[in-house]
């Protein structure tokens, strides 16, 4: 990996053969021990029913990669030293990019992108399952499905939850032209449209940021870099757009005639997403989980940011699916490989089930007993008839980390010591801590010790206090960009790995110069209710700056023909839908679509108001300074280093 000076300077990338230090060897060795790593009977599932596989590499409009089939062909044979046994194994399961038939009318195309597209054959067309990230990769995976299977029309599209996996590539699939003139449902669960873009507009600047961490992006594919991201590959980083539901599953159990086949769909909000839905397909066998059921544990809270999930809904959820897939001889997720077989769907649900309700419970008790969620993750371990079960080990979520989201869905952040109710931000205590401790060379003295112990949590908690204090130390940087590696290495769950990695990474080369494109973000805003998108809107107004001004906008759109008035009060942004008020400073009239440009930064706002495409009455100047008031973050955050921010 060649080495950029940024902010920091140029740590040695490591290479394998002398990448893994002796405590790491031995904890993986450990672990190998104490697991049926030979068990094939996964691997027979995820290579069954393979009709062919893509190659080459899918590339965006302008010719960025965004997943290359080829990029992880090294990841057979036994596991290199530098990655969890575990994880290695269950990376393997996730190569398997292709299209698959999984049973009558039943197919899957898998690592397209970081989820999959489920394909049913319905009386006159493909019912679509899912539409993966990005349109690119939605528009990829069908144009080989139908190379291989024959051309067919989509004739229904069905969004199993509010994820952006999941939606993202809707446009890749249909067009709202073509959905209105051949009357395709487009199913969803009840409140997904609001809960797909609120949580991708509102917070999805920090959201997409922290999901590089989460996900690995740009990290090197290789023994020392991202390997999978436990619910498949790559993710797609590509156009992001929905598609706005006509058949809405408003009950907890709803049957719909599909394209001549039986549905059941069944509504499981609230725990992996805030809108979800499973299904049954009686006439096929088939019960479909949608994200309530992978072959990893999930996560109740994912490290890149999300609402805190429930876990004891969730586990509920999981014991009604064992009655609804009473008669199922085919199970299907939307990540990761199929199961056949009653009795192993099954064992499946159950071992899912009581893996959350286990969390949730335990952690439960052990808050009841005073333990803070430090203490919990600490102390908290399955059961071996859990543990044992590769269907619900860590290599997605982690058990540590949910128990803590566990405690902060009942008791909130704050552990209940009075000592961090008003915490010092951190870069303004680790320099008092390092001075404390006696200077900058005792702190890394400790650290060395520490690292040469194997202790590694301990030694990246010293030089974190270090880098963050004194950020210019290089042997600090170095030291922590080793210990980054070494927890890596050793770390089971995958989006663990990438967040050391990508940590590591970021030491050595500073954080990245551009952001995820905005551009990205714009066939999913002009299909997102106008009220939500100025929710956001609002929650960009530099509050500071603001104090003090009294500005008004009038805001008319002429293709949506929607009009709303738009003001800042005691530095507060307010809208309302309604016809322009003669007391504004400014009226702008013009397309939604322009609009959206000005707001995600594609078009400036002085070159906007010079266009022909919009129309400006009263000041100028004011509207001016009303939108210089609107912060738009560059999605470039600093995350392991400090960073003045605010």
């Amino acid at each position: 990996m060649a080495c950029a000076i940024a902010l920091t300077g140029c740590g040695k990338a490591p290479d394998q053969a002398d990448a893994a230090s002796a405590a790491t060897l031995a904890a993986n060795q450990a672990l190998a021990q104490s697991l049926p790593l030979d068990d094939r009977q996964d691997f027979d599932d995820a290579a069954r029913g393979l009709i062919a596989r893509p190659t080459g590499k899918l590339l965006s409009a302008d010719n960025k990669v965004l997943i290359d089939f080829d990029a992880y062909q090294f990841v057979k044979g036994p596991a290199p030293s530098t990655v969890n046994p575990s994880l290695w194994r269950h990376a393997q399961l996730n190569t398997g990019a292709g299209l698959y038939k999984v049973s009558e009318r039943v197919y899957q195309l898998r690592g397209f992108d970081i989820s999959n597209i489920t394909l049913i054959i319905g009386n006159s067309g493909w019912i679509v399952v899912d539409a993966l990230t990005a349109r690119e990769a939605a528009s990829t995976a069908l144009a080989f499905a139908r190379q291989h299977l024959g051309e067919q029309p989509v004739s229904a599209l069905i969004f199993t939850h509010s994820h952006a996996d999941h939606f993202g590539g809707a446009l890749g699939v249909l067009s709202p032209a073509e959905i209105q003139s051949r009357k395709l449902p487009v199913i969803a669960p009840m409140g997904f449209l609001q809960e797909a873009t609120s949580e991708n507009v509102m917070v999805g600047t920090a959201m997409g940021r922290r999901s590089e961490y989460q996900f690995g992006r740009n990290l090197p594919h290789s023994a020392t870099g991202n390997v999978d991201t436990g619910l498949g590959k790559d993710l797609a980083y590509g156009a992001l757009g929905i598609l706005e539901p006509n058949l809405l599953i408003t009950q907890p159990a709803q049957e719909v005639d599909v394209d001549g086949l039986r549905f059941i769909f069944h509504n499981v909000p609230g725990a992996e997403a805030p809108a979800e839905l499973t299904f049954t397909v009686p006439q096929l066998k088939l019960y479909a989980g949608a994200e309530i059921l992978s072959q990893t544990m999930h996560n109740l809270l994912p490290v890149r940011g999300a609402k805190v999930r429930d876990a004891l809904l969730w586990s509920n959820y999981l014991d009604s699916a064992l009655l609804q897939a009473a008669d199922a001889d085919v199970y299907v997720g939307q990540h990761n490989w199929p199961v056949w077989g009653n009795a192993r769907i099954v064992e499946l649900i159950t071992k899912h089930r009581d893996v959350y309700r286990y969390t949730h419970d335990q952690t439960v008790r052990l808050i009841n007993a005073g333990l803070t969620p430090d203490e919990i993750a600490q102390q908290i371990t399955l059961p071996p008839s859990l543990a044992s079960y590769f269907g619900v080990r860590g290599y997605y979520g982690d058990l540590r980390h949910n128990a803590r989201a566990v405690y902060q869905h009942y008791m909130g952040i704050y552990d209940g010591n009075p000592a961090h109710l008003d915490k010092l931000p951190q870069q303004d205590s680790a320099a008092r801590y390092v001075s404390l401790m006696g200077g900058a060379d005792r702190v890394l003295a400790a650290a060395q010790a520490a690292f040469d112990k194997g202790e590694y949590r301990w030694t990246a908690e010293l030089l974190n206090q270090l880098v963050m204090g004194a950020p210019a130390n290089q042997k600090a940087l170095d030291l922590l960009i080793r210990t980054y590696e070494q927890l890596a290495y050793q770390a089971e769950a995958a989006t663990w790995r990438n967040s050391y990695l990508k940590a590591a990474q970021e030491l050595r080369q500073g954080p990245p110069k551009v952001g995820l494109p905005r551009a990205n973000l714009i066939d999913m805003l002009a299909h997102t209710p106008t009220e939500r998108f100025l929710d956001s809107v609002a929650a960009s107004l530099n509050g500071p700056a603001a104090a003090g001004k009294n500005l008004s906008l009038n805001l008319v759109f002429t293709d949506t023909r929607e009009s709303f008035v738009l003001w800042i009060e005691n530095a507060v942004l307010h809208y309302k839908k309604a016809a322009p008020s003669a007391k504004s400073d400014a009226t702008l009239t013009l397309t939604k679509a322009v609009f959206l440009k000005v707001i995600t930064g594609t078009a400036g706002i002085k070159d906007t108001l010079l266009s022909d495409d919009v129309k400006v009455s009263g000041s100028k100047l004011d509207l001016l300074s009303f939108f210089g008031l609107l912060d738009k973050a560059s999605g470039t955050f600093t995350i392991v280093t400090p960073e003045k921010r605010g």
